[in-house]
């Protein structure tokens, strides 16, 4: 038991991955279970938190669940990217408790000051800048110091939620989470557009594909997404969510019009690769429907959960599957169960997107539903990579 402890702390892709995993789980529970009991006609009246479900139940997600894919990717990927040596251990633990402690000062708010819950919760991110930050002196990159400026955003965004909890603002929760979502959506954004194309041009390189074939891009296109996605949170920290409008619908369209480059037709007979796909489908489909939405075409809410599930919940397991099969010394070739769950988030996404936008007697049914597969689908994460996130690296 303690050597499996030890491993799971050793590597940052091991316990933040399986803490996401678990803790996607867990939330997805907790809010399929409050949204059963009141589609059977009851209310739950006493919830261990503070705030307003609806709200710890979009905290959580952005902050609770994406914060930990965002730290056990850096830490994994960071030291690659520098030829730097990964944290230590107990600094992989420590921070890991950072993140839990959290996630628990979160769920029971109701019996926490406010001022400690904010505390506590606020403590994982400059942790990890500064970890990060430290590792990028070795070779400090601009293509991967900007991951300075997203992780500064995201921790504001929180900041902004807990402001408002606290009493110190009257009107900076909405723009405290929007900020988060979309500080992720960005990341995904540029963090997708390396590794898509990479991953996809490489198989196709070990199946002995023409050179021609192979994923391009478009030059101007490329140039233009990075600066957008930096920019796209920014309007929205400031309470002017109408000027994040054209950015979003413009990374939108730059988000489908780089896929159709990327070969996805080819990508389908490869699961772990048409996730990645799929999941930046999803981002450029979510962002072009909310920004359509703000200006009154389509349902917010609908578009905020194909973003959410469909886009960072496809993306984060996606990534994380890939991560965890790589650094574990196994093939890159997603397990039956996984490829199972890779498919379960899309219609997860569509399943909540069609509660908002049908509404009546189908919303809670849909809703539940879409909640259920989530979970399904990172259970089935957790227990087939299992051995893989806690058990020795193969060698060979």
């Amino acid at each position: 038991m303690k050597a499996a402890l030890l491993r799971v702390v050793s590597d940052g892709f091991r316990v933040f991955f399986l803490a996401a995993g678990l803790f996607a789980i867990f939330s997805g529970l907790a809010w399929g279970m409050y949204l059963g009991v009141h589609m059977t006609g009851g209310l739950v009246t006493d919830p261990p938190y503070a705030m307003a479900p609806h709200f710890w139940h979009g905290h959580e997600m952005i902050f609770g669940f994406a914060g930990a894919t965002i730290g056990g990717f850096l830490l994994t990927a960071v030291p690659n990217w520098t030829g730097g040596s990964a944290a230590k251990p107990f600094f992989i633990g420590f921070v890991a408790l950072l993140w839990l402690l959290g996630r628990m000062a979160m769920w029971w708010s109701a019996s926490i000051p406010p001022w400690l819950v904010a505390a506590l919760d606020l403590s994982f991110l400059p942790v990890l800048i500064a970890q990060v930050a430290w590792q990028l002196t070795k070779r400090p990159k601009p293509q991967n110091v900007m991951f300075l400026i997203f992780l500064t955003l995201f921790w504001l965004s929180n900041l902004l939620t807990h402001l408002q909890w606290t009493g110190v603002t009257d009107d900076t929760l909405a723009s405290g989470l929007y900020g988060g979502l979309f500080t992720v959506c960005a990341l995904i954004s540029v963090l997708g557009g390396r590794v898509t194309p990479a991953f996809t041009r490489n198989a196709m390189r070990r199946e002995n594909e023409p050179e021609s074939a192979l994923p391009g891009n478009f030059p101007a296109i490329e140039r233009a997404a990075i600066p957008i996605a930096i920019l796209l949170p920014v309007p929205i920290l400031f309470g002017a969510q109408d000027w994040a409008v054209p950015l979003a619908i413009a990374l939108g369209l730059i988000q489908v019009l780089r896929l159709t480059r990327w070969r996805p037709v080819w990508a389908m007979r490869q699961p772990i690769l048409i996730a990645l796909h799929t999941g930046l489908s999803m981002l450029g489909l979510g962002l072009i429907m909310w920004g359509l939405a703000v200006i009154g075409l389509g349902s917010e809410v609908a578009a905020l959960h194909v973003l959410g599930i469909g886009a960072v919940g496809g993306m984060t397991l996606a990534v994380m599957s890939r991560a965890v099969l790589g650094h574990s010394g196994r093939e890159l070739r997603a397990p039956g169960p996984v490829a199972i769950a890779y498919a379960l988030i899309p219609v997860s996404a569509a399943l909540r997107w069609a509660a908002s936008e049908l509404a009546g007697n189908w919303y809670f049914p849909l809703v539940v539903l879409s909640a259920a597969l989530w979970c399904l689908a990172f259970a089935l994460f957790v227990v087939s990579l299992w051995p893989a996130l806690t058990g020795p690296r193969r060698r060979g």
